[in-house]
Protein backbone atom coordinates (compact mmCIF):
# COMPACT_ATOMS: atom_id res chain seq x y z
CA UNK A 1 0.00 0.00 0.00
CA UNK A 2 1.38 3.09 -0.88
CA UNK A 3 2.29 5.53 2.46
CA UNK A 4 0.03 8.59 2.64
CA UNK A 5 1.19 11.60 4.66
CA UNK A 6 -0.72 14.62 6.00
CA UNK A 7 1.50 18.00 6.33
CA UNK A 8 0.26 20.41 8.99
CA UNK A 9 -0.87 18.66 12.45
CA UNK A 10 -3.08 21.78 13.39
CA UNK A 11 -6.41 22.01 13.26
CA UNK A 12 -6.67 21.77 9.46
CA UNK A 13 -4.87 18.85 9.40
CA UNK A 14 -7.01 16.88 11.96
CA UNK A 15 -9.94 18.21 9.87
CA UNK A 16 -7.74 15.97 7.38
CA UNK A 17 -7.90 13.25 8.97
CA UNK A 18 -11.45 13.30 9.76
CA UNK A 19 -11.75 12.70 5.81
CA UNK A 20 -9.32 9.97 6.04
CA UNK A 21 -11.52 7.74 8.32
CA UNK A 22 -14.75 8.82 6.42
CA UNK A 23 -13.08 7.30 3.32
CA UNK A 24 -10.85 4.71 5.10
CA UNK A 25 -7.75 6.04 3.86
CA UNK A 26 -4.41 5.09 6.24
CA UNK A 27 -2.69 7.54 6.90
CA UNK A 28 1.37 7.42 7.81
CA UNK A 29 2.16 10.03 9.54
CA UNK A 30 1.66 13.82 10.00
CA UNK A 31 4.65 16.25 8.33
CA UNK A 32 4.94 18.76 10.51
CA UNK A 33 8.37 19.87 11.82
CA UNK A 34 7.11 22.48 14.79
CA UNK A 35 6.23 19.37 16.54
CA UNK A 36 7.90 16.70 15.11
CA UNK A 37 8.22 13.72 17.64
CA UNK A 38 4.74 14.18 19.13
CA UNK A 39 1.55 11.75 18.32
CA UNK A 40 -1.73 13.53 16.83
CA UNK A 41 -4.50 11.74 16.99
CA UNK A 42 -2.39 8.44 17.57
CA UNK A 43 -0.36 9.10 14.64
CA UNK A 44 3.54 10.15 14.50
CA UNK A 45 4.30 13.73 13.24
CA UNK A 46 7.67 13.45 11.39
CA UNK A 47 9.91 15.59 9.66
CA UNK A 48 9.62 16.79 5.79
CA UNK A 49 13.12 14.51 5.16
CA UNK A 50 11.64 11.55 7.19
CA UNK A 51 8.74 10.71 4.30
CA UNK A 52 9.26 8.05 2.16
CA UNK A 53 9.69 8.73 -1.94
CA UNK A 54 7.02 8.37 -3.99
CA UNK A 55 4.72 8.85 -1.00
CA UNK A 56 1.17 10.83 -1.35
CA UNK A 57 0.82 13.51 0.30
CA UNK A 58 -2.20 16.18 1.43
CA UNK A 59 -1.20 19.59 2.36
CA UNK A 60 -3.80 20.51 5.44
CA UNK A 61 -2.62 24.28 5.86
CA UNK A 62 -5.06 26.98 5.17
CA UNK A 63 -2.76 29.43 4.91
CA UNK A 64 -1.97 29.81 1.32
CA UNK A 65 1.66 30.79 1.46
CA UNK A 66 2.53 28.20 3.63
CA UNK A 67 1.18 25.49 1.69
CA UNK A 68 2.73 26.80 -1.38
CA UNK A 69 6.07 26.05 0.75
CA UNK A 70 5.34 22.77 1.69
CA UNK A 71 3.54 21.24 -1.47
CA UNK A 72 7.03 22.36 -2.95
CA UNK A 73 9.36 21.13 -0.50
CA UNK A 74 7.35 18.04 -0.56
CA UNK A 75 7.46 17.68 -4.18
CA UNK A 76 11.48 18.58 -4.18
CA UNK A 77 11.69 15.36 -1.89
CA UNK A 78 9.99 13.03 -5.22
CA UNK A 79 6.25 12.82 -2.80
CA UNK A 80 3.29 13.06 -5.49
CA UNK A 81 -0.04 15.02 -4.37
CA UNK A 82 -3.04 12.92 -3.59
CA UNK A 83 -6.13 14.18 -3.34
CA UNK A 84 -8.67 14.08 -0.55
CA UNK A 85 -12.64 14.25 -0.95
CA UNK A 86 -14.94 13.45 1.99
CA UNK A 87 -17.96 10.91 0.73
CA UNK A 88 -20.65 12.88 1.91
CA UNK A 89 -19.65 15.99 -0.91
CA UNK A 90 -20.45 15.83 -4.15
CA UNK A 91 -18.71 17.13 -7.55
CA UNK A 92 -19.94 17.21 -11.19
CA UNK A 93 -19.21 14.67 -13.05
CA UNK A 94 -17.54 17.06 -16.05
CA UNK A 95 -15.60 18.62 -13.39
CA UNK A 96 -11.78 18.53 -13.72
CA UNK A 97 -9.96 18.23 -10.12
CA UNK A 98 -5.92 18.72 -9.91
CA UNK A 99 -4.01 17.18 -7.80
CA UNK A 100 -3.45 18.28 -3.92
CA UNK A 101 -7.27 18.86 -3.59
CA UNK A 102 -8.85 18.78 -0.16
CA UNK A 103 -12.71 18.77 -0.47
CA UNK A 104 -14.52 18.55 2.95
CA UNK A 105 -18.54 17.15 4.09
CA UNK A 106 -21.79 18.54 2.49
CA UNK A 107 -19.81 20.12 -0.11
CA UNK A 108 -21.07 21.16 -3.85
CA UNK A 109 -18.60 21.44 -6.40
CA UNK A 110 -20.91 21.65 -9.55
CA UNK A 111 -20.94 20.95 -13.64
CA UNK A 112 -17.71 21.90 -15.68
CA UNK A 113 -15.82 23.54 -12.38
CA UNK A 114 -12.23 23.47 -12.96
CA UNK A 115 -10.28 22.74 -9.92
CA UNK A 116 -6.13 24.11 -10.13
CA UNK A 117 -3.77 22.23 -7.64
CA UNK A 118 -3.21 22.14 -3.78
CA UNK A 119 -6.96 23.50 -3.63
CA UNK A 120 -9.30 23.71 -0.71
CA UNK A 121 -13.10 23.39 -0.46
CA UNK A 122 -14.75 23.40 3.36
CA UNK A 123 -17.48 22.68 5.10
CA UNK A 124 -21.03 23.34 3.59
CA UNK A 125 -19.28 25.29 0.73
CA UNK A 126 -20.84 25.29 -2.79
CA UNK A 127 -18.86 25.95 -6.35
CA UNK A 128 -20.81 26.57 -8.88
CA UNK A 129 -21.28 25.56 -12.70
CA UNK A 130 -18.89 26.35 -15.06
CA UNK A 131 -16.26 28.18 -12.18
CA UNK A 132 -12.77 28.21 -12.45
CA UNK A 133 -10.57 27.85 -9.14
CA UNK A 134 -6.79 28.36 -10.07
CA UNK A 135 -4.18 26.67 -7.68
CA UNK A 136 -3.66 26.81 -4.30
CA UNK A 137 -7.42 28.44 -3.48
CA UNK A 138 -8.94 28.18 -0.26
CA UNK A 139 -12.93 28.34 0.37
CA UNK A 140 -13.85 28.11 3.92
CA UNK A 141 -17.03 26.63 5.40
CA UNK A 142 -20.63 27.99 3.86
CA UNK A 143 -18.87 30.04 1.01
CA UNK A 144 -20.77 30.22 -1.76
CA UNK A 145 -19.26 30.35 -5.27
CA UNK A 146 -21.65 30.88 -7.79
CA UNK A 147 -21.36 29.68 -11.76
CA UNK A 148 -18.54 30.85 -14.50
CA UNK A 149 -16.83 32.78 -11.59
CA UNK A 150 -13.29 32.87 -11.85
CA UNK A 151 -10.55 33.02 -8.34
CA UNK A 152 -7.56 33.52 -9.44
CA UNK A 153 -4.09 31.95 -8.03
CA UNK A 154 -4.17 32.20 -4.30
CA UNK A 155 -7.84 33.73 -3.43
CA UNK A 156 -9.09 33.00 -0.07
CA UNK A 157 -12.93 33.00 0.18
CA UNK A 158 -14.32 33.82 3.71
CA UNK A 159 -16.55 31.81 5.90
CA UNK A 160 -20.27 32.49 4.26
CA UNK A 161 -19.25 34.79 1.56
CA UNK A 162 -21.04 34.71 -1.39
CA UNK A 163 -18.98 35.70 -5.23
CA UNK A 164 -22.07 35.43 -7.45
CA UNK A 165 -21.74 35.02 -11.14
CA UNK A 166 -19.50 35.83 -13.53
CA UNK A 167 -17.03 37.93 -11.04
CA UNK A 168 -13.36 37.76 -11.60
CA UNK A 169 -11.29 37.42 -8.30
CA UNK A 170 -7.59 38.53 -8.86
CA UNK A 171 -4.92 36.42 -7.20
CA UNK A 172 -3.82 36.81 -3.64
CA UNK A 173 -6.86 38.59 -3.04
CA UNK A 174 -9.01 37.83 -0.09
CA UNK A 175 -12.70 37.67 0.35
CA UNK A 176 -14.19 38.58 4.01
CA UNK A 177 -16.09 36.56 5.38
CA UNK A 178 -19.78 37.25 4.87
CA UNK A 179 -18.85 39.61 2.22
CA UNK A 180 -20.96 39.57 -1.23
CA UNK A 181 -19.48 40.17 -4.04
CA UNK A 182 -20.86 41.68 -7.24
CA UNK A 183 -18.23 43.01 -8.87
CA UNK A 184 -14.53 42.05 -9.84
CA UNK A 185 -11.99 42.05 -7.67
CA UNK A 186 -8.66 43.31 -7.89
CA UNK A 187 -5.63 41.34 -7.33
CA UNK A 188 -3.86 41.77 -3.63
CA UNK A 189 -6.67 43.18 -2.19
CA UNK A 190 -8.99 42.36 0.77
CA UNK A 191 -12.70 43.36 0.52
CA UNK A 192 -15.35 43.24 2.84
CA UNK A 193 -19.13 44.23 3.37
CA UNK A 194 -22.45 43.58 1.65
CA UNK A 195 -21.87 44.49 -1.62
CA UNK A 196 -18.20 43.66 -1.02
CA UNK A 197 -15.25 47.10 -0.95
CA UNK A 198 -11.72 47.51 -0.65
CA UNK A 199 -10.37 47.05 2.81
CA UNK A 200 -6.86 47.47 1.87
CA UNK A 201 -3.81 46.25 -0.01
CA UNK A 202 -2.14 43.19 1.44
CA UNK A 203 0.26 42.49 -1.42
CA UNK A 204 2.32 44.36 -4.07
Amino acid sequence: MTEFYIAGAGGAGREALDICVALGQEVTAFVDDAVAGQLVRGHVVCLPEDTAARALYVVAIADTDARVKVSRLLDGLTLRAGKLVHPSAVIGPTTITGEGLVVHANTTISSGARIGVHCQVHYNATVGHDTELEDYVTVLPGANVAGNVRLETGVTVGSGAVVLQGRVVGAGACVGAGAVVTRDVLPGTVVVGSPAAQLLKTRH
